[in-house]
């Protein structure tokens, strides 16, 4: 992996050429910095002939600027990919220019690593895409069209004590418990249902259509927190199911794309990385990674007793017990489901 200078500005080079007016326009834009570095945006015509006027737009948001050469704090910005599109007037013409720049954290994540404090059964036949624990129970949906369900599990034996399925034009993803509500998202189709806790029954559907897709689901105790497959995360309205805001996942070094299923602890995302045995820990305010969790050696000793044969048997569910602080994590597939204790290396 290429190391990144963060604190060198490295520009690239965007042009437009008009073959009519013999202009020659140049957008300039540091490509990559911390996040408390800077950014400088520089317009220019390559043979120096004048610009009546130029406008900066970040994210879609005019940047007030005098002349062609403007620097911005990262800060301002924050974690993520920014747009950068600037007008100029010259002569009888007016031309965009697109480019953008990319702001990492300026941490390294903490590395974790764990320890196994207890395993319990768990279905080898549920493809686990969703799992919560809430009031002495897990709750687990699991995927696949014609085979995705919601359930109801006791911890201690994996038996499953309510279970309902989804239609099978549908690929079930990740879910959440929020005001005595299930709230359970689908792959592809953009669309999600909520359920009452108790039986289950179905109250409504939603629509996303913001993120790209429904991957992982989890909740702060005011927001609906979904992952879409991509490093963003976005926040619904409970009440409404509108999508309010995003954040984009960063270490100091990369974005972390393809997030997948999500627990909150302690203030924390947690969010499993599909076909990864690792768990980022994410600032739900900025997007940085602040944690690694490697489970590596997790996926080994599941191994141990069961042999994982589809690449699609990949760690995935995050369910936490604030009550006795106990954290439990499980795969697609799995026959067991681990209590582990982090431990920071």
């Amino acid at each position: 992996m290429k190391k990144i200078a963060f604190f060198t500005a490295t520009l690239i080079l965007l042009f437009f050429t008009s073959c009519d007016d013999k202009y020659k326009l140049t957008l300039a834009v540091t490509k990559k910095t911390s996040l408390n570095g800077e950014v400088t945006i520089s317009v220019k015509e390559a043979n120096d002939k004048p610009l009546d006027k130029i406008q900066l737009f970040v994210d879609g948001k005019e940047i007030d600027t005098q002349g062609n050469t403007i620097t911005l704090k990262s800060s301002d910005f924050g974690i993520g990919k920014h747009s950068v599109s600037a007008l100029a007037f010259y002569p009888g013409k007016t031309k965009k220019i697109n480019n953008s720049f990319e702001v990492f954290a300026d941490k390294k994540p903490a590395i974790y690593t764990f320890e196994i404090i207890n395993s319990f059964p768990h279905d080898t036949k549920a493809y686990t895409q969703g799992l919560e624990y809430y009031k002495g129970y897990l709750y687990e949906t699991t995927g696949r069209r014609g085979q995705s369900t919601l359930r109801k599990v006791a911890i201690n034996t994996g038996k499953v004590l309510q279970k309902i399925d989804l239609d099978k034009q549908y690929f079930g993803e990740g879910m959440t418990i929020l005001n005595d509500k299930i709230y359970w998202l689908t792959w592809e189709a953009k669309k999600g249902f909520v359920y009452d806790l108790k039986t289950f029954t179905l109250e409504k559907e939603f629509d996303y259509n913001n993120s790209k897709e429904g991957w992982g689901l989890t909740n702060n105790g005011t927001a609906l927190i979904k992952s879409d497959g991509t490093n963003k995360i976005w926040f619904l309205d409970p009440e409404t199911l509108q999508e309010k805001r995003s954040i984009q996942s960063y270490t100091n070094k990369v974005s972390l794309k393809q997030l997948n299923e999500l627990d909150f602890i302690d203030g924390k995302i947690y969010a499993n990385y599909w076909q990864k045995p690792l768990i980022a820990i994410i600032n739900p305010k900025t997007g940085v990674v602040e944690g690694i969790v490697n489970l590596t050696n997790l996926v080994k000793e599941m191994e141990k007793t069961q042999k994982l044969v589809d690449q699609d048997d990949v760690l995935n569910g995050i369910a936490y017990d604030k009550e006795n602080d106990r954290l439990f994590v499980t795969g697609k597939n799995w026959g067991k489901l681990f209590e582990i204790k982090l431990i920071k290396k």
